[in-house]
């Protein structure tokens, strides 16, 4: 009773309040789009309801880190100066927009930079990952079935969306292959972006310096599980004539829902992340467009007065006092310490540095004399 008491009193509760939200309005959606469970295959009961989970735990710590300070303030900034007028022409908005996303999120050059084949592996289990999720929740959900067409001459299946028709795709042909073995590509996919990581992981020391189990190993190790049972079944299915299918149906809707459960708390809770970092876009640019801030010791410009005037509002926040007494260069010889200055943030690394070496001369000086 004492852990539960704990557990319940450290919780987040508005962050509990927009997960159980989330989770209900995708149970609403289970039964609309399936049309009250019409179209919903019960075999798949047990997915429903660790998807359910799985929402309700990503927006709980999505929630939760939204909360805090430095993330608020980059979040709320963000969206101001995507959709302020003032900052600059809704065009140039769009086309940087445009390009972060493509940067950061579809392409990922930021992992490039630091390897091809990490880059490779990267691009793999994410584009794997996103098209295994694409296809497999409204399957589960049952917003889309296909039905076979017999009215056209020619085999055909129409493919339904919440009820509704939306298109026909032939039985044969290339586009139908590639819908109907949407997974078995994503499988691959995954399986070889993990392969290519875990050989990194295994032999580049600087990685294996500070990896953990929990961290680099356990999400690999779930990845590979959950894109290598699938596969099997397909193959036990289209080669085997079914044999073990059980089995290896019991063993991959395991890994499917520890990684659903596993996915909210671990290290892939960054691919909810990322797109935040759109916002630190419009941040920077938007910073470098404006006033720089100076700094008192050194009169150099180091860095954007939007971040030092965020920071001196963040820092409170989080129990942190950076206020100083540092004099500018003009006063340093008559008074090297006792000007007044509004926050430590505002003082350069530089300054920073040179503002200890002076104190620490003084104190030297103090104690010889």
């Amino acid at each position: 009773m004492t852990l539960i008491r704990r557990l319940i009193q450290q919780l987040h509760w508005p962050s509990v309040f927009w997960g159980l939200l989330a989770m209900s309005v995708l149970a609403v959606l289970i039964l609309v789009g399936s049309r009250n469970l019409a179209d919903f295959d019960a075999a798949l009961v047990g997915y429903t309801f660790a998807c359910l989970f799985c929402l309700f735990g990503t927006v709980y710590r999505y929630s939760v880190w939204i909360s805090k300070p430095p993330t608020r303030r980059y979040w709320t900034r963000g969206w101001q100066l995507l959709f302020t007028p003032s900052t600059w022409r809704m065009g140039a908005r769009i086309k940087l927009l445009l390009s972060a996303i493509w940067g950061r999120l579809i392409f990922q050059s930021f992992v490039l930079k630091r390897s091809k084949r990490r880059w490779l592996g990267h691009m793999l289990l994410a584009w794997g990952s996103m098209l295994g999720f694409a296809v497999t929740f409204p399957l589960v959900f049952g917003w889309i079935h296909f039905q076979q067409n017999a009215i056209e001459p020619v085999q055909t299946y129409k493919v339904m969306f919440f009820g509704f028709q939306v298109s026909t795709i032939p039985l044969t042909g290339l586009i139908s292959w590639s819908i109907f073995h949407a997974l078995v590509i994503a499988s691959v996919m995954v399986m070889a972006g993990v392969m290519i990581v875990m050989v990194r992981r295994m032999f580049d020391m600087g990685a294996v310096a500070v990896e953990r189990f929990s961290r680099d190993y356990l999400p690999l190790l779930l990845l590979f599980s959950v894109a290598s049972s699938g596969l099997l079944l397909w193959i036990s299915y289209e080669w085997f004539n079914g044999q073990f299918y059980n089995a290896l149906a019991t063993f991959h809707a395991i890994t499917v829902i520890a990684f659903l459960v596993y996915l909210p708390f671990g290290k892939l809770f960054h691919i909810f992340q990322r797109p935040a970092s759109l916002g630190v876009v419009f941040y920077r640019v938007v910073g470098e467009m404006g006033k720089p801030a100076v700094c008192p010791v050194t009169g150099q410009p180091f860095a954007s007065e939007l971040q030092t005037n965020d920071l001196k509002h963040v820092l409170p926040e989080l129990g942190f006092d950076y206020s100083a007494q540092v004099a500018p260069p003009s006063t340093v010889e008559t008074n090297p310490i006792t000007t007044p200055v509004p926050a430590w943030n505002e003082i350069s690394p530089q300054g920073r540095r040179i503002v200890i070496g002076r104190a620490h001369n003084i104190a030297r000086r103090g104690k010889f004399d």
